[in-house]
C-alpha cells in the first residue's frame, strides 16, 4: 500500500498544469484571430486592389499596387487627420488635468474628503452612457430651438439663438466636451489606483523634511504614476484616433461645417458606404500605422522603463534620508 501511495504521489508530481492555462486563454486567441487578425490582414490585402461597386456592378478586385494610397493623399486626408488629432487633444487636455486634480484630492489623507464613494460613482456614471445616446442628448440640448438657447434667451443674455452646430468652434467644442464628460471619470479612477499604490512612507519622510504639498505632488506622486499615465495617454490616443460615433451623430454624418468635424473613421465610413473597399482599406491601413507609431512614441516619452518602480522608490527613500 505504501509503495502504491508513493507511486501515485510521484505521478502527480509530474503532472503539468500549464496546459490548463493555455486552455483558458485559448478562447481569447481564437476570438482575436477570427474577428481581429484575419480582418486586419484582409484590410491590408485589399488596400492594394481596385475593388468597388458601381451600381449593381462590382469592379475588381484588380491589383493596382500603391495607387489607392497615392489617391487618398491627393484628397483631404491630411485635413481629416488634423481634425481627429485636434478633437482628441482639445478633449484630452482638460480631461487629464481635472482627473489628476480629483485623484490627488480623493487620495489626500490630509483632506480626508467625505462621501468619496458617492462622488466616485457620480463622476464615473457618464462613462456608462452610450456615446450615441450622449450625442443625441447634446444635439437636442444645443439645437437652435433647444433648451440651452431658450434658457439663455429667457435670461436676456442673448437676443437670437446661438447656432452652436453651424460654427466650427461650437461644433468642435461640443465634441470635445462630450469626450471629456464621458471619459474623465474612468481616468480619475485609474489615477487614484496609481496614487494609492505609492508607499506612504515616502510622503511621511518628505513631510518630516518640511516638503510642501506641491513639492510632494510634483517630486513624488507624478514621477511614480508615470506607468499608469502612459497607459491612460496611449489608450486615450487610440480611442481619439478611432473617434466616430459622437461627431457622426452630432453632425448627421456630414462633419459640418465644411467637414471641419470629419474624423478619419468617418472618412473610412464614407468609402465603405460607397462600397469602395480598396480606398477604405488604404485609409484604414494608414490609420493603423499612424496609431501604432504615435502610441509607441508617447509610451516611451512618458514611461521610463529603464528602472523598475521598486528601484525608483528605493532611490527616492535614500535621497530623503540623505537630505
Amino acid at each position: 500500500m505504501k509503495e502504491q501511495t508513493e507511486s501515485v504521489r510521484r505521478k502527480k508530481g509530474h503532472i503539468s498544469y500549464a496546459k490548463w492555462g493555455y486552455i483558458f486563454i485559448l478562447p481569447f486567441f481564437i476570438t482575436f484571430l477570427i474577428f481581429q487578425f484575419i480582418p486586419l490582414c484582409s484590410t491590408i490585402y485589399y488596400s492594394f486592389f481596385e475593388y468597388f461597386r458601381s451600381g449593381l456592378t462590382i469592379i475588381g478586385p484588380k491589383f493596382i499596387g500603391l495607387a489607392n494610397y497615392a489617391k487618398i493623399f491627393q484628397t483631404d486626408l491630411p485635413k481629416y487627420f488634423g481634425n481627429t488629432l485636434l478633437l482628441w487633444f482639445v478633449g484630452f487636455v482638460p480631461q487629464i488635468i481635472i482627473s489628476v486634480l480629483l485623484a490627488a484630492w480623493f487620495t489626500n489623507l490630509r483632506l480626508n474628503l467625505k462621501c468619496q464613494g458617492f462622488f466616485k460613482t457620480v463622476i464615473y456614471m457618464p462613462n456608462l452612457i452610450m456615446a450615441a445616446a450622449f450625442a443625441m442628448l447634446f444635439f437636442q440640448l444645443f439645437f437652435d430651438n433647444g433648451p440651452v438657447n431658450a434658457s439663455l434667451m429667457s435670461m436676456g443674455l442673448i437676443k437670437q439663438p446661438v447656432r452652436f452646430l453651424e460654427t466650427v468652434g461650437g461644433t468642435r467644442s461640443l465634441i470635445a466636451l462630450m469626450n471629456f464628460l464621458m471619459w474623465f471619470g474612468n481616468t480619475t479612477i485609474l489615477l487614484m489606483a496609481a496614487i494609492m499604490g505609492i508607499d506612504t512612507s515616502l510622503y511621511e519622510a518628505a513631510e518630516i523634511d518640511g516638503a510642501t504639498s506641491n513639492q510632494m505632488f510634483w517630486r513624488i506622486t507624478m514621477p511614480l504614476i508615470k506607468p499608469i499615465m502612459a497607459f491612460v495617454v496611449v489608450t486615450s490616443l487610440i480611442g481619439g484616433l478611432q473617434m466616430f460615433d459622437v461627431p457622426q451623430i452630432l453632425t448627421n454624418g456630414q462633419g459640418t461645417p465644411d467637414r471641419t468635424s470629419t474624423t478619419m473613421v468617418m472618412y473610412i465610413n464614407n468609402h465603405m458606404y460607397s462600397k469602395n473597399y480598396g480606398v477604405a482599406g488604404a485609409v484604414s491601413t494608414i490609420l493603423f500605422i499612424v496609431c501604432a507609431v504615435l502610441c509607441v512614441i508617447v509610451y516611451f516619452c512618458i514611461n521610463d522603463e529603464r528602472e523598475p518602480r521598486n528601484t525608483r522608490e528605493k532611490k527616492a527613500k535614500k535621497e530623503k534620508r540623505r537630505a
